[in-house]
């Protein structure tokens, strides 16, 4: 019966085969390696009298061969040669529909092995190619990368050398995969006209670097020191763009991306992020990169890339931003940005996003990383764009700890301006942090924001930095009192800002102190009546105190940080009360 029929598909024309005779022939070759005999099947493949069946029908069995091969059974020998053996045999059109069709339906748990399995005899059909060869590439690389994505990227050292998924082979693969094709773009002379077959595989080419940046690339955890495998397939992606001819400067620096190869936005903005931090960050391929850029430039450019990778919430992006940001800052001379810079909208919402990072972000290593990149900022803008970003920071940043940060900040550029006027060096500073351009700076730092409302434990922070600055400022009365308006409008904030201080400390002992009783009167009942277990006992009120709400303590931890909030009151108050003897101390040596 099986020979009879053989016999009749090699006696029939292509075009009376029927639908039943592909799948009679996909289910006897399937049959043929389940029964474990790969090289019966490889031998009718060879046999030239089955060579018009293998052309016909021979791509209904690829499918079982790749199985077979991923799977690394015994017969996967005679299953690579069955494989390269219909590569010969049939077109190489109806065979790359069949691998595209093999590349799109793969099992989730085969999904490395199947792409190893497929990738080499994949290169060689479209290699045959001579139409659509470019469309045809794009169309298999796209398939692959999908498929790829949905491998976890190793992030540890440890998950990086186990490569437990294969996704390091699989990128090697790939990069093997694509270099004959990005030879034939490379030899391409450039005087001569290139056709529109030729641009189309550049292009693809091109799409295929640019999802690489994307995915894996800018979720892996990548170090110059140390060259992991997905290091590598990054200088291999640069080296393509390079091969293909591809202006990194102008990958970067453009807002769209050319030729037409603009695909959805935010892939394009994180892969051009993903190539500025492997360019600024792991140096691969800066030598390629021109050197007439500025660093204030290559900074003002690589803003839209730091905020794009800060804006996302995952510690790779994040860890690429904070790196990016700080190499591109490093480059710039200190107090050498001008103001101007900050109207630009890529200079307001980089640094905001980095606020983020500090204020938000879960992750101690990354919030540290992001204050050393924060004082960095600080440190490269002029005396104006500093005066200018701190009263920014101080009105948007809705952050007691962002805020004592700032005035830190601007007591240390007072120091300096000090330093310039005993030096005999005016200097710009001394402008915009002596004087009156300081005093909407004293207004935002001496500022209650709910005044004497205002919830003294979330603000601690920023009004003891606030108190200690004002304590400076009485000292240095007598460089401050040149300018009587000046000295005198000071004056008026502070007596206005202690007023109200006063009154909310003593509105917040009240409160705090009346809570504390509550809470031992209502240990005392329990203490006394221990023995009575459903009598109910009195909670006290919640109140937030550092995030947390009290009501969800213990008593003990409830006692600990209502006697906390007490103690932080009397210092608060003996710093006014210090301020206050000072003032009066220097009152009465001017009179």
């Amino acid at each position: 019966m099986m020979n009879e029929l053989i016999q009749r598909w090699r006696d029939a024309r292509e075009e009376d085969l029927k639908l039943e005779d592909y799948q009679q022939f996909s289910n006897m070759g399937a049959a043929c390696l389940d029964e474990g005999d790969g090289e019966q099947l490889l031998t009718f493949l060879q046999n030239e009298k089955n060579q018009g069946i293998v052309k016909s029908m021979g791509c209904g069995l690829l499918a079982h061969l790749i199985k077979e091969v991923a799977q690394n059974k015994r017969s996967q020998d005679h299953c690579q040669a069955a494989i390269t053996q219909l590569t010969k045999s049939c077109s190489p059109e109806t065979l790359f529909r069949s691998f595209l069709e093999v590349t799109e339906d793969i099992d989730p748990g085969a999904i490395s092995e199947t792409i190893l399995a497929v990738l080499p005899h994949l290169q060689t059909v479209l290699l045959q190619m001579d139409e659509r060869k470019g469309s045809c590439v794009g169309l298999a690389l796209s398939a692959i990368q999908k498929q790829l994505s949905r491998l976890p990227v190793p992030y540890t050292q440890q998950q990086d050398e186990a490569d437990e998924h294969s996704l390091h082979r699989c990128c090697s693969a790939l990069a093997a995969f694509v270099q004959p094709f990005v030879e034939e773009v490379k030899k391409k002379d450039e005087n001569s006209i290139t056709t529109a077959e030729e641009e189309e595989l550049k292009t693809e080419l091109l799409k295929f670097c640019m999802r690489s940046l994307r995915e894996p690339l800018l979720e892996a955890e990548l170090n110059q020191d140390r060259k992991s495998a997905l290091w590598l397939f990054a200088a291999d992606i640069i080296d393509i763009l390079l091969a293909i001819k591809e202006s990194l400067s102008g990958l970067l620096f453009s807002t769209f991306l050319r030729k037409g190869i603009l695909m959805d936005g935010n892939l394009s903005k994180e892969s051009t992020a993903c190539l500025a931090y492997l360019l600024f960050v792991q140096l691969i391929g800066i030598d390629s990169f021109p050197a007439v850029f500025s660093p204030v430039f290559i900074l003002q450019c690589n803003m839209e890339h730091i905020n794009q990778l800060l804006s996302c919430k995952k510690e790779s992006h994040l860890l690429k931003g904070l790196a990016l940001f700080s190499k591109s800052l490093e480059k710039v001379d200190n107090d050498n940005l001008p103001v101007g810079l900050l109207d630009l909208k890529s200079f307001y919402n980089a640094p905001q996003r980095l606020r983020q990072v500090l204020t938000d972000c879960p992750i101690r290593h990354l919030r540290e990383s992001g204050l050393r990149v924060f004082q960095l900022l600080i440190n490269k803008l002029d005396a104006e764009a500093k005066h200018k970003f701190f009263r920014c920071m101080l009105k948007t940043s809705n952050h007691a700890g962002v805020e004592s940060y700032i005035v830190k900040n601007i007591r240390n550029q007072i120091q300096l301006s000090m330093k310039g006027l005993v030096n005999y060096k005016p200097g710009n500073a001394n402008k915009w942090f002596l004087g009156v351009k300081l005093l909407p700076l004293v207004g935002l730092v001496l500022h209650l924001p709910q005044a004497a409302e205002t919830d003294l434990l979330s603000n601690m922070d920023k009004v003891m930095e606030s108190l200690n600055l004002l304590r400076f400022l009485l000292f240095q009365d007598k460089e401050l009192r040149n300018n009587a308006d000046m000295w005198g409008e000071l004056c008026s904030i502070k007596d206005l800002y202690l007023k109200t201080l006063r009154v909310c400390i003593s509105m917040s002992r009240a409160y705090y102190s009346a809570e504390l009783k509550a809470l031992k009167e209502d240990q005392k009942l329990k203490a006394k009546e221990s023995k009575d277990a459903a009598r109910p006992i009195r909670l006290i009120k919640p109140i937030t105190m550092k995030h947390e709400s009290m009501s969800s303590m213990s008593p003990e931890l409830q006692y600990q940080e209502l006697q906390s909030a007490l103690v932080t009151f009397d210092l608060m108050e003996s710093l006014v009360v210090r301020i206050e003897e000072i003032t009066e101390e220097k009152l009465a040596k001017l009179n």
